[in-house]
């Protein structure tokens, strides 16, 4: 017997995930108001539903078009939704933060159309169920996250432990290939509908991406295929007899540049991963540095939100003020919608002010955050450093 359950992921939302908790909190109330307990509630073999709601099943014999939607907000059995909603919640929370709210509930909704139009093509039994459009959440979370490490609890036999896998991985075997094509053995379940979910949620995340719809960043799956693709492209540019430039120094010259940008490139995804490593392991002043020397390669490299004002406030800690003040600014260049960013210009006022010596930028943000606390002893310090200033 081998079991495998995914606890949690090392990547956290950065802002509160609303439009999934009220996913999941409609999908709760939902089952609440249409479930029909005839049998043992775990099981939910028969009679799962009161009679009026069994309209909003799909059913794929003579389909209505708004059931491709209602039969993601019914569910057969409290282990049913308890399963969805668990996974909804370990991989949405981080789907919505990237995808935003609006964006995130139309991704949602979208793929638990395509889920159902992949089971009405697959099957003619009637289906219930948010599993679908939760697999296109978690096809979009392979496709952002796919470098992060989820922890999954085995149990093989009398042995009980956690390991961390990598959501490509994770995701890509386990729940995709291993589950819904190799191990298809459970009764009542609809892998057509799933598999569908997983695949709109993988080609249309990506298509966000390459479409720039949404920002891509280092460690993403649309990076890690553009990498692939510069570096099979300085194969075929050194390995070919055929002279694709007007001239053997024209391709020699090409195929440096592509060379020294493949070789950035994966130096900035080294880099990256070490921080991330770093700040998993609380070793705050580690990952800072390795921040630094990232970017003196590139300047525009973007951290995820807490990451980067944890080495922020460390780099304040270390005095290391100029370094800590870049980081601020990125923060908030980025951040825009952080909903303690008074704190962060309070911090970066009183840098430019004590520290760094630069009066304009200080007033700029000591002004800013004054009018946005509310912390009577964060209120004081800014004004008391705003009266120096202006003295």
């Amino acid at each position: 017997m081998l079991i495998l359950l995914p606890i949690r992921t090392n990547v956290r939302p950065w802002r509160t995930p609303y439009a999934n908790y009220a996913l999941i909190i409609s999908n709760v109330i939902i089952f609440i108001l249409t479930y029909w307990p005839h049998r043992n509630p775990f099981l939910g073999t028969i009679g799962v539903l009161r009679p009026w709601a069994t309209k909003f099943m799909l059913t794929p014999l003579q389909p209505h078009y708004w059931q491709f939607v209602t039969y993601a907000f019914l569910h057969g059995s409290l282990i049913h939704i308890i399963g969805n909603m668990y996974f909804l919640y370990l991989f949405g929370n981080n789907v919505n933060d990237k995808l935003g709210h609006i964006g995130y509930l139309a991704f949602y909704l979208a793929g638990a159309i395509v889920s159902g139009i992949g089971h009405t093509i697959m099957s003619t039994s009637s289906v219930l169920g948010a599993s679908g459009a939760v697999a296109a959440v978690t096809g979009a979370y392979l496709v952002v996250y796919p470098q992060t490490l989820i922890t999954v609890l085995y149990w093989v036999l009398f042995f009980i432990g956690t390991i961390d896998i990598s959501a490509l991985y994770f995701i890509g075997f386990k729940l995709i290939f291993w589950d819904n094509i190799v191990e298809r053995r459970m009764p009542n379940v609809a892998y057509g509908a799933h598999l569908s979910g997983y695949a709109f949620g993988i080609l249309a995340t990506l298509g966000l991406f390459a479409t720039g719809l949404i920002s891509s960043r280092s460690m993403d799956l649309w990076s890690m295929i553009k990498r692939w693709n510069q570096r099979r492209r300085y194969r075929d540019v050194v390995s070919s007899g055929h002279d694709p430039f007007p001239g053997t120094q024209a391709r020699q010259i090409k195929a440096k540049e592509i060379k020294r940008t493949t070789e950035k490139e994966e130096k900035i995804q080294r880099l990256r991963s070490e921080i991330a490593s770093r700040i998993t392991e609380r070793n705050l002043s580690a990952a800072a540095k390795v921040f630094l020397e990232l970017i003196k390669i590139d300047s525009k490299q973007v951290l995820p939100q807490q990451h980067l004002l944890d080495i922020a406030n460390q780099l304040a800690s270390e005095n290391k003020s100029a370094e800590a003040a870049q980081a601020y600014e990125q923060f908030l260049a980025h951040y825009k919608n952080y909903e303690y960013s008074e704190q962060v210009q309070l911090m970066l006022g009183i840098l430019y002010s004590r520290y760094l010596k630069k009066p304009l930028p200080a007033l700029k943000y000591l002004q800013a955050a004054a009018e946005k606390l509310s912390d009577p002893a964060q209120i004081k310090m800014c004004r008391q450093e705003l009266a120096r200033l202006q003295n």
